[in-house]
């Protein structure tokens, strides 16, 4: 048979493996943003694992991801600052959010119990939200970690007994850990959001846009905020979140990011033409849907 007959197939795959996604995450399968990935793009993705927001933007820019999923706040502890940041520097486009509940589990390797877990390691947002549940068992010791899912897949990979890893349920699942309490999150509502990035411009038509992320720069002058907070109002946008950063060659000058919703997208340019003019810089984050709606 000549070998030209497999050229078609050959060529068949390659082109079905450069159309699949590959998600850039911050931690390892079975962390949050890896369930976020697979809820946002669905189960036909690849997989790159970063084990730092750094290497996250990296692998965005260097193009071995093709989307990447970051945190970006959390109901209880507030927002991850420094993402912000990432987001600006590197031009990253925020194409979607996703709000991710979060359900914190201890695990550990089979057959363990509590009273015979000395040391629960995971990322210290995780230690954080988890601190009251602890207080019940004053013999563990609790250690800031990298990932929540890779401490479950470390702990599996080196059989350690006595230590625990808070994470998922899936991160159990994943690396065969029982489950030694579930909820273990001291408020029980407790969720994070997520951004959806890339290189590109938002892939939505401007009927299905009715939420952006923007950054804008004021003169240092008295009520500037106030006016631009008013002109977004008299433009019909609601205002879901302000966050301030140091502008770090200006001394005392700050950088606004703001989320907003609005009805129409002409409501929303109508504001950018005005903002665009009012601002000494300004700059669009991301124009994607609203996710809680």
């Amino acid at each position: 048979m000549s070998r030209d007959f497999f050229i078609p197939t050959i060529l068949k795959r390659q082109q079905s493996r450069t159309m699949k996604k590959i998600i850039g995450i911050q931690g390892v399968k079975g962390s949050y943003h890896h369930a976020v990935a697979l809820a946002y793009f669905g189960e036909d993705i690849e997989i790159d694992e970063c084990m730092s927001f750094r290497e996250l933007v990296d692998s965005l820019e260097k193009g071995r991801c093709t989307d990447a999923v970051m945190a970006i706040e959390n109901s209880i502890a507030g927002s991850i600052i420094p993402n912000y940041a990432y987001i600006d520097e590197h031009n990253l486009t925020i194409c979607g959010e996703y709000y991710l509940p979060i359900h914190h589990c201890l695990m550990a390797l089979n057959g363990q119990s509590i009273e015979g877990i000395y040391e629960v390691y995971s990322h210290p947002m995780a230690l954080l939200q988890c601190k009251e549940f602890f207080r019940k068992y004053s013999h563990i010791k609790l250690i800031e970690d990298t990932d929540t899912a890779e401490v479950a897949r470390r702990i599996n990979n080196k059989k350690s007994e006595g230590v625990g890893a808070i994470a998922g349920k899936t991160a159990a699942e994943i690396y065969n850990l029982d489950v030694l309490a579930e909820d273990i999150q001291t408020i029980k509502t407790n969720s994070t959001r997520f951004f959806i990035l890339n290189k590109k411009e938002s892939p939505l038509n401007q009927n299905e846009i009715n939420k952006a992320t923007l950054k804008f720069v004021l003169n240092h002058n008295r009520g500037s905020l106030a006016t631009i907070l008013n002109i977004m109002s008299d433009c019909n946008l609601n205002l879901t979140k302000i966050q301030s950063l140091p502008v770090i060659d200006q001394p005392w000058k700050y950088a606004f990011f703001v989320d907003t919703t609005f009805e129409t997208y002409e409501d929303y340019q109508k504001a950018v033409s005005v903002l665009e003019i009012m601002s000494t810089e300004f700059k669009i984050l991301g124009e994607y849907q609203n996710q809680k709606v």
